[in-house]
């Protein structure tokens, strides 16, 4: 009792999991009664039972059980969050409650398991119980079987799968257990219910008695279809609706019955593999002899393809087998049999079968002379079932082909066989480009002499027409008679088309006599055949989509006005011919008897008065009236057109063409007169007239025919005017009229005769024809005329480049219609495919050539025949050009050499499949299932270059037949499935880049979803990636809901992953592309959509792909509302009504154009009707106003989007409007108000897709705007740009630099001086990165506008602007002082009165900068097109250079190419907050890099400290650090100024923390960009010690040492991290390398007991600049270097240039493995320049030879390396011819060029292994003859030029010179190649290692590392064993005071021929850290590398003149009495 009492108190969670059983009952009971007071089923009390609920269940007391499961089931019923459990409580249910003996538990566990089908749970469900019939108790067997039964029963068969109920049904049946069976029986019947025959297939093999008793049970069933009684959750509007028809009664039942699912029996069946059952002797027998062994074979084929569902396989030999039985077997009866086998085959196959459809068809229809009735309905029944494999645009070549045949057998059939496949045709499947040619092969045949061959051919054309209707059929019927039109029209009335809902036997009789039902075709409608269309048996006809009965109904009502169509074509174009009686009879009704007395009178004054009157005549008769054959033929009366005055002729000419506009003019009224005026085209007078006529006449007959006649007629005269004009007229008429309908080949000879003309102006009319052609066909065109002579070939190749590119202009002008019932013709009309260019080409018939011995090389088991095979095969396709689809068995065989063991013939077939792609065209669509899904088994290749060569054939495949075929089926997923991580990686790779470009998909696509979840699992991270990146491009086809239902199917853990990466994928989702709008010119279908190029072309500033690939579409998707709909989901349903009204919407214009709109909308903003557009915020009142307001003149689907509340339907919305922007230019203007409102709303979204489509959108309307010539009015500016100029503070560079982008194309389209005001306003933001933009914008707009655009005043704007040079962030003072600059550029001094009074600090810094922008103009004009962009690296002082509002997007192209080439070759600029530091804190520390040992007297140490920062001892604290630097970049900026400080531990502080961040490897990266700045900052430090700490005897030298210490460690960890050194710049690493080598050369260093230490130090940070620095930059650094020690101190310190060219002599030694990646051209122009300035002459009168050794050692290095090509790099000399290096490179590289590239000049030799040092000159001779004398021999030739080229190899200066002489000219050349040979051979192996080796030679004698030892460095400080003494460091220090302006100017005057070189101007010099500073630290890189400006070769002079270091004196002694007063 105490335990009942102790249970009794605990929870109800608790009580159910109790031990005692009697606790969890009345836990349960307690539940049950909880669950049922909870009223929100989102509660999160059901997430407290949600592991409990399994328990409940299977509970293992009965009692307790029982009130479990009515626990579980109230929980289930109403919990949000049961779904959850659905798997285990059903599993649960199935082992633990239906084997209970109580009837309670187990009907309590069926309704649990049919409420969690209720709750949307029917798959987990339904895998539970299928599961359970495995189990052996036959208790759960019965109980699953009826739960499944009541399921079926009550949720129907569209909740609850049938395929895997039928699949275990035969199973059940073969149960023991009677029970089983029984409920088995009861099963069955429910399915029938529901598919009816369709299950009969899969039962056939059960009991035969089971089966009579199913027979007797489906017999009693009732006819109507079962319908749905219990409803999903998300189906409670049907239920709604179920519930009325059940009290209505059973009215609609009908209705319902549509709605019925119809389930494919084919579906239903398990696939059986019949390959490996075939007799083993199958094949032997098949071409035996005896035709009874053949007999057996097919017997037995027979048998086992009447299963009616085969397993996929390579079905290529079966097919090849019947195929040959089929087409060659003298035996009829063994055809028959054959032909039986393919049908059952191509049924059992169904869409596999496609890919050998095209094989048999031909033989197929071939056979069909054969007579006997049995033999012709077995290949009836083939050809039908291959039919139904494949499409009949892929069999109608093939047709058309015997359409021609002399057997009148093979015709008839062919023609039923049309009729009896356009039955399942609807009109989208039928297009009219596959009818015109079928219709004419026909229409020949209905005037065939044998009445069989006619009657097929009415009966197809009837059919056909009964598919398409009378509207488009009439075209094709014009030349038809009466009768025969009826007869066809009788034939269309009794025709019974399959892709509607027909009765049974009509069809069944219609497609098969006697036959069984094949399956429907796929058409891309998914339309199928209605299983009810078929016979009682085994069918295998897919169902039909609802859409049938409307398909049906389609030709109905435009039968109508179709016929009326077809009368007037017939009245205009095929008007009988009158008599001349009749024509004047007609005539004199219209003109006066006067006029018709005068036409042939012989005076001509009374002819011309007659047409006068014939002109007024025509002129005042109404159109209808106008009798225009009998007109015409008045004026073709005598003289007609030989009329001899030329103004009668013109007037005559004229009247023709006003007859042609106005009236009816017909065909036969044109050949009347077209004969005349070809005559006159080419004459001088008329000749204009003649051309307006033929316009005129081809308006009113259509250009293809008038085209056609006209050319004919000219060629068919003489007079080459006459045809030069008529081409003329030609070409202007097809840029009118459009390439719409234009026979090429029926012109083209004639074209070809104009080309061979001997008149030139024929040839060069027919040339420029050509070109105008071009421009619609583009390159295809050229292979008609690739047998022209070269000379005119090469005419035609320069005209054709003369419109490469270009866009086919818009066609002005169509065919006229005449009445109303024209008019309604559809748009199809005009649609033919410019076309199908690929059609008009000649095509060559190569499958003669592909032999049977062909075949069997390409199978031979050796490779080398395999191999010649594939050669063979790429000639055939190389002379052939372009092929027909037709390759006989090839495809078989090339797919088994994609398999291939040996991967260069797979490479090879990869390379003959994308030639086979590009010489068949689009036809190659047929061959994708056998050659193209293979292709992509080779993406599972181990060697990336043949899975790049699989890529690159795929991708051309899929150029010419699209995706649709790749997606079809099952054979991608099936590729996917394979666990092959490279084949995964490289097909979803490629599937991501391509599902974005598709509109819309294959369901099939679906099928890969199973195998993607999987990918996202795998092992392999690169698979893992690609597919994470397929996702979002599936997601944008098949949707998020259908691929999380997919993901249901997973595993738990699985599931939760693949669900989370759903999630992820869906912010991605690209949007889909739609196509551009179709404009009311039909003609505009001729052309690749130029609207929507263009406006691709003026996007190019955006880099959306998405949005490019969305214009550039080229077809019109007539459904595109489809992609908008909204998916059904939980609770929802979507009306098909309602869509398809939303797809007509979106198909018109999005802008409807209400007159005075806009002006009305200003009225009431002014009379304050509506809220001015104001705000900080938007509210929701101005975006309803705004909504209200575009209601009357937006489209209601774009309104809905605009305001949806998701942003992926604001993109949609964003899609909308640039797809309208140019075909609706008109409306964008008259809403522009309202767009720009809705747009400044988006800029207060957080998406930044939506803000980047937005500003994308705003560019390309400001294009338009500004080509429109428009005017932004100021209503719609302030309601618009102050929120743009918001936006251009934007954290994110790209946005801000679209901003900036858009407000300089503003300027094009509203003035200046007011976007002036709203930057102003600007200025008032918080934000400092928006104030620092604005100002950049005002500078821009006061340069290009001048300071008339200040506003109000310019004192008063300069004022506000001046007022920002105080504001305490770094890039707004910036600015602020660029902008003051920029207008002290135009207005000078004045400007100090203009901006006011300043503080003296504001002031200062104005004053520098002025002075500093001065300094250097020139960079100015260089930086320009970089300020456009603004970004924050870039130099401030450069004006921006808005230099003219076209010239804006070129500027930013510009900007990107300048920004991109930065930062790929040159280290990243100074950012601009360190240059202003450096200006306020140590702007004097440019006197430190003067190297004045006597700094310490001038007591420069202040200049040091921080100027603007109060307490400079308290500097290392920084206690206003966070208010003035906020960024990480500011703090970088800060800490690296603090380096360069005079108080060492500042110094060491600030090294300290530098160091701390490049020791974190993830930290390190945000030194990037600061390198420089650093580098500059340490050598500051460096020279501040060696000139004033070392010197000051005060300070104690462990400090000293410590900081050297830090220094270096610094220096070292930064250039341990590769790509932090790669950012120094030549500058700075000149001057770092100066400071190391000075600090190695300091002796006071050895007085200290660290110092050695020190000096091994820099050693090593000097090996670690060297090899980690960028190595043009380091190398180019050493050669200036030296350059200027040798200068400086030529006979002084040799120590100092010897280390210089030891730094070199390393350097060289590592050129061969950096030579690939050094720029050589900046290498040769340094040398070049020290060339110059040290010419040979001079170098030789030096004491030492080292400098001219190392010069020649480093060309002779470069030479070896790079050969000849090293003279293609001297691009960058200036005047290259009179340079002495290109003198000398010549001599070397002709040397090197007669030895094979091996010899060096004697010269260089001296350090190297020479000939002398190794042995005699007689071994020479010696070694050298035997050398010869094997190359002399044949067998030993080869070992002879390799013995050679390793004797000069190893001694590189060996003179073979003797024995070449001696020798003939061949002999030499023969050797000269040979080595170049070897050299080649042994390049790819040994080049680095032998050119390393070798460059030994250049080393001199006594070169040694400097980082052999510490004691190496002392030592370093004599020449020759002499010491240094201090006269050496006295006459340096003498220099450097002279340089510095310390010293008079005679001394500098007495040192001037020294150094006379320097004064030249073209020899440019290498500024010091110091010197650059002086001029402007942003542009410290442009002082050396300027040679990576590829526009300019004259890089500028900077020389080191006494006035600049005198003016720079002065300017430092007056800054620092400012900086003295100041503190004071």
């Amino acid at each position: 009792m105490a335990d009942e009492c102790e249970w009794m108190k605990l929870p109800i969670d608790q009580k159910c999991e109790h031990k005692v059983w009697k606790a969890r009952l009345n836990g349960y009971e307690e539940a049950a009664k909880q669950f049922q007071k909870i009223q929100d089923e989102k509660s999160p009390e059901w997430s407290k039972y949600l592991g409990l609920i399994k328990k409940f269940v299977t509970d293992s007391n009965a009692v307790a059980q029982l009130k479990g499961l009515e626990a579980a089931l109230v929980y289930i019923e109403n919990a949000h969050v049961a779904g959850r459990t659905t798997g285990e409580v059903t599993s649960g249910v199935v082992n633990k409650v239906f084997n209970q003996p109580k009837a309670r538990a187990k009907e309590l566990g069926m309704e649990i398991c049919l409420m969690y089908i209720e709750i949307e749970k029917a798959e987990p469900v339904q895998e539970e119980l299928l599961k359970g019939l495995d189990n052996k108790n036959p208790k759960i067997v019965v109980a699953c079987i009826e739960t499944i039964r009541k399921a079926l029963g009550e949720f129907g068969s569209k909740i609850v799968q049938l395929k895997p109920i039928v699949k275990a049904l035969p199973k059940l049946f073969e149960s023991r257990e009677k029970a089983v069976r029984d409920e088995a029986k009861l099963l069955a019947v429910e399915v029938y219910k529901w598919i009816r025959d369709a299950l009969r297939p899969p039962l056939q093999n059960i009991n035969s008695v089971q089966l009579k008793e199913l027979e007797e049970e489906w017999v009693k069933l009732p006819t109507t279809a079962s319908r749905q009684t219990r409803f999903l959750r998300s189906q409670q509007d049907l239920k709604t609706k179920f519930e009325q028809h059940q009290a209505a009664g059973d009215d609609e039942e009908g209705e319902e019955e549509v709605e019925a699912p119809v389930v494919d029996a084919y579906d239903l069946l398990e696939p059986v593999e019949i390959l490996s059952k075939l007799p083993k002797d199958f094949y032997e027998k098949i071409e035996a002899k005896k035709w009874q062994e053949r007999k057996e074979a097919l017997e037995a084929l027979e048998m086992l393809v009447k299963n009616p569902k085969l397993e996929s396989g390579d079905y290529a030999d079966v097919v090849r087998a019947l195929k040959k039985v089929i087409g060659k077997d003298s035996n009829v009866l063994l055809v028959a049999l054959g032909a039986k086998c393919l049908a059952g085959l191509a049924s059992g196959l169904r869409k596999k079968f496609q890919t050998y459809a095209t094989h048999v068809v031909p033989t197929l229809l071939e056979k069909f002379k054969e007579k006997k009735p049995q033999v012709v309905q077995a290949l009836q029944e083939a050809i039908d079932a291959v039919f139904l494999t494949t499409t009949l645009q892929n069999l109608s070549e093939d047709v058309l082909g015997v359409m021609e045949n002399k057997n009148p057998s093979i015709k008839q059939q062919a023609s039923l066989f049309l009729a009896r496949s356009f039955r399942y045709c609807t009109p989208s499947t039928l297009p009219k480009s596959l009818l015109k040619p079928l219709c004419a092969a026909l229409l020949k045949q209905i005037n065939d002499s044998a009445s069989e061959v006619r009657d097929a051919a009415f009966e197809a054309l009837g059919t056909a027409l009964k598919v398409v209707g009378e509207r488009l059929m009439n075209p094709f019927l014009v030349d038809v008679d009466k009768l025969k039109l009826d007869k066809i029209k009788e034939c269309s009335d009794k025709v019974d088309l399959l892709h509607g809902k027909k009765s049974s036997a009509g069809a069944s009789k219609a497609v098969k006599p006697g036959g069984q039902g094949k399956v429907a075709p796929s058409s891309s409608s998914g339309d199928k055949v209605d299983a009810h269309t078929t016979k009682s048996g085994p069918s295998k006809k897919p169902s039909t989509s609802k859409s049938g009965a409307q398909s049906k109904k389609g030709p109905g009502p435009a039968s109508g006005p179709g016929g009326k169509g077809k009368k007037a074509t017939e009245t205009r174009e095929v008007e009988p011919e009158l008599s001349i009686e009749v024509c004047e009879e007609r005539a004199s009704a219209v003109l006066p008897a006067s006029c018709l007395q005068q036409l042939d009178s012989s005076n001509w004054k009374e002819r011309l008065a007659s047409m006068e009157e014939f002109q007024k005549g025509v002129e005042v008769t109404e159109k209808r009236e106008l009798p225009c054959q009998a007109l015409v033929r008045m004026l073709a009366k005598k003289p007609g057109w030989k009329e001899t005055n030329f103004q009668v002729m013109q007037m005559k000419l004229y009247i023709v063409a006003l007859i042609a506009q106005k009236g009816s003019f017909s065909r036969t009224s044109a050949e009347v007169v077209l004969d005349g005026l070809v005559d006159k085209s080419g004459d001088i007078k008329c000749g204009i007239k003649a051309k307006e006529a033929l316009t005129a006449i081809a308006e009113a007959c259509s250009l293809p025919w008038t085209a056609e006649q006209v050319v004919a007629m000219a060629f068919a005269q003489k007079n080459p005017k006459n045809q030069a004009e008529v081409l003329n007229w030609l070409a202007a008429a097809i840029k009118e009229f459009g390439f719409a309908g234009l026979n090429v080949k029926a012109f083209i000879s004639n074209v070809k005769i104009a080309l061979a003309a001997t008149n030139p102006a024929v040839r060069t009319s027919a040339i420029t024809l050509l070109g105008v052609m071009y421009l619609y066909m583009g390159a295809p065109l050229r292979m008609f005329f690739e047998d022209e002579k070269p000379a005119l070939l090469s005419q035609i190749d320069a005209e054709f480049e003369k419109v490469q590119g270009q866009t086919p202009p818009a066609p002005i002008r169509r065919l006229v219609k005449r009445d109303a019932a024209e008019e309604e013709a559809p748009e199809e009309q005009d649609e033919e495919e410019n076309g199908h260019v690929q059609d008009l080409l000649p095509r060559a018939d190569i499958s003669d050539k592909i032999t049977s011995e062909l075949i069997e090389k390409l199978g031979d088991k050796n490779w080398k025949i395999r191999k010649e095979g594939l050669d063979e095969l790429s000639t055939i396709l190389n002379e052939a050009k372009l092929i027909q689809p037709n390759i006989g068995e090839l495809p078989g065989v090339l797919k088994g050499r994609l398999n291939d063991s040996n991967k260069i013939l797979v490479q090879q077939t990869l390379t003959i499949l994308q030639q086979m792609a590009t010489a068949m065209g689009p036809h190659i669509k047929q061959h994708v299932k056998v050659l193209g899904i293979p292709m992509i088994t080779v993406f599972g290749d181990s060697k990336s270059n043949v899975r790049a060569a699989a890529v690159t054939t795929l991708n051309s495949w899929v150029e010419k037949t699209g995706m649709k075929e790749w997606l079809d089926g099952e054979d991608l997923s099936e590729e996917l499935k394979k666990e092959n991580p490279f084949l995964r990686q490289e097909l979803l790779g490629w599937l991501a880049e391509k599902l974005p470009t598709l509109r819309s998909t294959p369901p099939d696509l679906i099928l890969c979803l199973p195998h993607l979840y999987c990918c996202l699992e795998d092992r392999n991270g690169d698979v893992r990636k690609k597919a994470q990146d397929a996702l979002p491009t599936f997601m944008m086809h098949l949707g998020y809901e259908k691929m999380v239902r997919a993901a249901g199917k997973l595993k738990p853990t699985s599931k939760d992953q693949v669900v989370a990466a759903l999630e992820k994928a869906q912010a991605v989702v690209p949007a889909k592309p739609a196509a551009p709008a179709k404009t009311s010119s039909k003609s505009n279908a001729t052309r690749p959509s130029s609207t929507a190029s263009v406006r691709a072309h003026s996007a190019t500033t955006n880099d959306d792909t998405d949005a490019i690939a969305l214009k550039n579409d080229p077809k019109k998707n007539k459904a595109a509302g489809s992609t908008a709909k909204v998916k059904p989901g939980i609770g929802k349903k979507v009306p098909s009504k309602p869509n398809l009204k939303d797809d007509e919407d979106k198909s018109g214009p999005i802008f409807i154009i209400i007159p005075n709109a806009k002006e009305q909308r200003v009225k009431d903003e002014r009379a304050l009707k509506v809220l001015k557009w104001n705000f900080t915020t938007p509210r929701d009142e101005y975006t309803e106003q705004l909504k209200t307001q575009m209601s009357s003149c937006v489209a209601k689907w774009l309104q809905d989007e605009m305001f949806h509340p998701d942003f992926h339907h604001h993109i949609k919305a964003l899609t909308a409007l640039l797809e309208h922007l140019e075909s609706e230019t008109e409306g964008t203007v008259v809403c522009l108000d309202l767009i720009l409102k809705w747009l400044t709303l988006r800029f207060f979204d957080t998406n930044t897709t939506v803000l980047m489509k937005v500003l994308e959108y705003l560019k390309l309307i400001f294009t338009v705007l500004s080509k429109e010539d428009y005017h932004l009015t100021d209503n719609e500016a302030s309601s618009f740009i102050p929120y743009l100029i918001n936006k251009v503070g934007e954290p994110k560079d790209l946005i801000r630099k679209d901003v900036r982008c858009i407000l300089n194309m503003m300027c094009k389209v509203y003035p200046a001086s007011k976007m002036f005001n709203f930057i102003m306003e600007g200025l008032k933001s918080k934000n400092s990165k928006q104030r620092a933009e604005c100002l950049e914008e005002l500078g821009a707009l006061i340069e290009v506008y001048d300071l008339n655009v200040c506003q109000p005043t310019p004192a008063k704007a300069l004022k506000e602007i001046a007022s920002q040079i105080g504001d305490r962030d770094t890039s707004v003072r910036n600015a602020a002082l660029n902008t003051v600059v920029t207008v002290y550029n135009i207005c000078g001094d004045q400007v100090f009165k203009l901006i006011g009074n300043l503080s003296e600090k504001e002031m200062s810094m104005l004053e520098e900068r002025i002075k500093r922008s001065a300094k250097k103009p020139s960079v100015v004009s260089t930086k320009q097109e970089e300020k456009t962009s603004r970004t924050q690296g870039l130099n401030p002082n450069a004006a921006a250079p808005r230099k003219g509002c076209d010239e804006v997007p070129s500027k930013l192209n510009q900007a990107r190419s300048n920004n991109s080439h930065s930062t790929s070759e040159s280290a990243p600029m100074i950012p601009r907050e360190f240059q202003l530091d450096l200006d306020e804190i140590e702007n004097d520390n440019n006197a430190g890099g003067c190297e004045l040992p006597d700094l310490v007297q001038h007591k420069l140490d202040e200049l040091y400290e921080p100027v603007c920062i109060p307490e400079p001892k308290n500097r290392s604290v920084s206690p206003h650090f966070d208010e003035i630097h906020g960024s990480t970049d500011s703090t970088i900026n800060f800490v690296v100024s603090q380096v360069a400080s005079s108080d060492i531990n500042t110094s060491i502080q600030a090294l300290a923390q530098i160091d701390e961040v490049l020791r974190q490897e993830d930290k390190a990266d945000t030194m990037s960009g600061h390198i420089d700045q650093f580098l500059i900052a340490t050598f500051m430090q460096l020279r501040l010690i060696y000139n004033t700490h070392m010197a000051d005897e005060k300070l104690n030298k462990t400090e000293i040492l410590k900081l050297y210490s830090c220094i270096i460690g610094n220096m070292i960890t930064l250039f341990q991290v590769e790509t932090l050194a790669k950012e120094a710049s030549m500058g700075v690493l000149k001057d770092l390398m100066h400071g190391l080598i000075l600090l190695m050369l300091d002796s006071r260093l050895d007085d200290l007991d660290e110092g050695p230490q020190v000096i091994r130090s820099v050693n090593l940070l000097m090996v670690k600049v060297l090899e980690k620095s960028d190595p043009t930059n380091i190398l180019s650094s050493l050669i200036v270097l030296l350059q200027d020690s040798l200068l400086a101190t030529t006979n002084n310190t040799p120590k100092f240039s010897e280390l210089v060219m030891k730094c070199l002599w390393r350097m060289i030694r590592l050129l061969p493995s950096i030579v690939n990646i050094i720029n050589v051209d900046r290498i040769l122009l340094d040398i070049h320049n020290f060339m110059r300035i040290f010419p040979r002459e001079r170098l030789k009168q030096m004491k030492c030879d080292l400098p001219t050794r190392t010069h020649k050692t480093l060309l002779h290095t470069l030479c070896k390396l790079l050969g000849p090509k090293i003279m293609d790099h001297l691009v960058l000399i200036e005047n290259k011819n009179e340079s002495e290096l290109e003198a000398y490179l010549r001599r070397v590289t002709k040397h090197s060029m007669a030895l094979s590239g091996g010899k060096i000049d004697s010269e260089t030799e001296k350090g190297g292994s020479t000939i002398e040092d190794k042995e005699s000159k007689a071994k020479i001779s010696e070694t050298l003859a035997e050398i010869f004398k094997k190359i002399g021999s044949k067998e030993n030739t080869r070992e002879g030029l390799a013995e050679l080229y390793e004797y000069r190899k190893k001694y590189s200066d060996a003179d073979i010179e003797p024995f070449l002489r001696k020798s003939s000219q061949f002999f030499q050349n023969y050797i000269e190649r040979g080595l170049r040979l070897v050299e080649n051979e042994r390049e790819g192996k040994g080049r680095i290692s032998s050119s390393s080796s070798s460059a030994g030679f250049s080393s001199p004698p006594d070169e040694s590392s400097y980082v052999a030892s510490s004691t190496s460095i002392p030592s370093a400080g004599s020449t020759n064993g002499e010491e240094v003494g201090p006269a050496v460091y006295l006459e340096r220090l003498k220099i450097l005071r002279q340089r510095c302006g310390l010293e008079n100017n005679s001394k500098l005057e007495e040192r001037q021929p020294a150094t006379s070189l320097l004064s030249k101007p073209t020899v440019p010099t290498v500024a010091s850290s110091s010197e650059l500073l002086h001029n402007k630290l942003a542009h410290l890189r442009d002082s050396r590398e300027y040679n990576q400006e590829p526009e300019s070769h004259h890089p500028p002079v900077q020389t080191n003149s006494n006035t600049t270091s005198a003016a720079n004196l002065d300017d430092l002694k007056k800054r620092l009495e400012r900086i003295k007063s100041s503190r004071k």
